[in-house]
């Protein structure tokens, strides 16, 4: 039974987060899946967009939501079938040479 009350506080605290625009470091912890410890090396180094307010440091949830989007990677252009049999594109022939 304590499971269940375990899941439905979870849930609640997903719920409110989706609900927000501003957010603490904790809750773009949970939205981000890195560590808060992560997230302060972040902001010291600017690497990530925030806003300070006296030693309290706020984020907006649209410009983490960019932040976490702008590194798009393409994925290989190579089918499953290949790709499960190791045939890739960018194999390495016998010898070094592509």
């Amino acid at each position: 039974m304590e499971k269940i009350s375990q899941q439905l506080d979870e849930i609640k605290v997903l719920i409110l987060l989706s609900a927000k625009n501003v957010l603490t470091i904790d809750e773009v912890a949970l939205l981000t899946d890195l560590s808060v410890s992560c997230l302060y090396k972040k902001t010291c180094s600017r690497q990530i967009p925030f806003y300070r307010s006296g030693k309290r440091i706020y984020f907006n949830r649209k410009e983490i939501e960019d932040w976490m989007m702008k590194c798009h990677t393409v994925a290989n252009s190579g089918t499953v079938q290949d790709m499960v049999s190791g045939n890739t594109a960018d194999k390495t022939q016998k010898g070094g040479e592509k």
